[in-house]
């Protein structure tokens, strides 16, 4: 039986992808870079690369915000400064959003019959913005965004810190939901709670393994109802 949920935002239940490519690019153009098609998927590449790295505890938030500019900037053998890129960068990521495709409708599906909370590295000005601009923060009793607790995902002491916060809360009925392995999965591991990989894209693990796995958004009430 499932009684609480933890949903991941990125690539669960908001596009970041898309959202990066729009931001990324006014970025580039307001200083005079052409945001050619090679560019932006070099500045993904690096950008998830560092997250990966805070996510291991290798480095730390700011140095993420700054080390992807620098590092793209250096490549491209253009002077700008990082930290300039960056305030503009994170300015505009915050301002919209993009769904996935169902988020809306599932929220409003599983509203009420489950204890809803979520759980974000993502950076606390640019999730606030966003979720101010989905208007979907009221379908959740909790959120609790990284950068505020002063843990990430996938650290144990992250979940702690979330459980604690939590009226009543039991592991044994909990599972938390999203895209990536190494934060959501591992961190659902780490913290010894059930895990369901949101994977649309159908792609293959063989080291971190999910309790469940499925590719659409509208398939998981289903799921959830058989768990």
């Amino acid at each position: 039986m499932v009684e609480t949920l933890f949903f991941d935002l990125d690539n669960t239940l908001l596009d970041f992808n898309r959202a990066e490519r729009a931001a990324i690019a006014k970025t580039l153009k307001s200083f005079h870079i052409a945001p050619e098609p090679s560019v932006l998927k070099r500045y993904s590449e690096l950008n998830l690369a560092q997250w990966k790295l805070l996510e291991q505890g290798k480095i730390t938030r700011d140095q993420v915000k700054l080390r992807r500019f620098r590092l793209l900037f250096a490549e491209l053998n253009v002077d700008v400064p990082a930290k300039e890129a960056a305030h503009t960068y994170e300015t505009l990521l915050a301002q919209g959003h993009y769904f996935i495709d169902g988020a809306e409708e599932l929220l409003k599906t599983l509203y009420g019959q489950y204890r809803m909370y979520l759980v974000t590295n993502g950076t606390l000005s640019v999730q606030k913005g966003r979720l101010k601009s989905s208007g979907i923060s009221r379908y959740f009793e909790d959120i609790f965004i990284s950068e505020e607790l002063g843990y990430n995902k996938p650290g144990r002491e992250y979940f702690n810190c979330c459980f604690s916060r939590i009226p009543d809360f039991h592991k044994e009925t909990a599972v938390i939901i999203g895209d990536s392995l190494t934060s959501d999965i591992q961190g659902g591991i780490n913290a010894g709670i059930r895990t369901i990989w949101f994977n649309p894209s159908h792609e293959k693990t063989s080291e971190i393994i999910p309790d469940h796995e499925f590719d659409s958004l509208m398939k998981l009430p289903e799921l959830l109802s058989h768990i």
